[in-house]
């Protein structure tokens, strides 16, 4: 089936930005909420709440990206963009994942630490720890995913422009 046009524009156009957005702000957001517990304070139940946007908007965005891809024509460019989208999806369940482990593990320490908020007597142990590293390798995964699947987009969508036929009028 697939996300058809929206207004005439492809819904995969319209989703596509979206994902690049929440993405890696979402790996951002999880990598500051992991090692500093003052950030994750502030962020609160809006760090999975994000993160579950980001894993909604992506299978969206890749059902829209078939149903483009099969109104364009056949190419390998295309072939590997599809292929990166694909490899998106457990990017972004990890992240959903992490983002709620560390936001539960915060709130469990702020519930035995109420006087100090939660905010000093956990950064050491082995448990934020691990969420910390774990974190990162998930965040930094995804946001480089991003960056792959958006680079082989623009060359899919842009290999054959050819700048000598733009107006010379426009400098």
């Amino acid at each position: 089936m697939g996300l058809g046009p929206i207004n005439g524009i492809p819904a995969h156009v319209l989703f596509v930005h979206v994902v690049v957005v929440l993405v890696p702000l979402t790996a951002l957001a999880l990598i500051l909420c992991a090692a500093l517990p003052s950030v994750m304070r502030r962020f609160g139940l809006a760090l999975p709440a994000l993160a579950l946007v980001s894993l909604i908007s992506v299978p969206l965005t890749t059902n829209a990206g078939e149903w483009l891809e099969r109104h364009v024509d056949r190419d390998p460019l295309v072939r590997r963009h599809t292929e990166l989208g694909d490899e998106l999806l457990p990017w972004v369940i990890g992240l959903f994942l992490v983002s709620a482990a560390v936001w539960w593990t915060y709130r469990r320490a702020a519930r035995r630490t109420p006087a100090a908020g939660g905010s000093t007597g956990t950064v050491g142990t082995p448990l934020c720890m691990a969420a910390a590293v774990l974190s990162l390798v998930v965040g930094v995964g995804a946001g480089v995913q991003v960056y792959r699947i958006g680079d082989s987009g623009a060359k899919a969508a842009w290999h054959d422009a050819d700048s000598s036929t733009a107006n010379p009028e426009r400098g």
